[in-house]
């Protein structure tokens, strides 16, 4: 009898807080890319400006403005080495 094997998801799957601790760490080295997926189902690619303030991440705009993303909003990062 052949019973079929289930490939795993390659996703990791974490707690909030080790997400979050996680996040803090890629959000320091600055040679790395960072993608956000959001619940609204939208993308956000962080700049090298970018900085974690309690459970509020911070990018700078290209206008020069800030836009603030709260660390729940987020369902999924990418990390990438530039």
């Amino acid at each position: 009898m052949n019973v079929p094997i289930i490939q795993r998801s390659q996703t990791l799957k974490v707690t909030a807080d080790d997400f979050k601790k996680q996040l803090r760490q890629y959000i320091q080295f600055r040679g790395i890319d960072i993608v956000l997926y959001l619940k609204d189902g939208s993308m956000v690619e962080l700049d090298k400006n970018r900085r974690l303030e309690g459970d509020m991440v911070i990018r700078n705009q290209k206008d020069g403005n800030t836009d603030s993303i709260h660390v729940d909003e987020i369902i999924k990062a990418d990390f990438f080495a530039a």
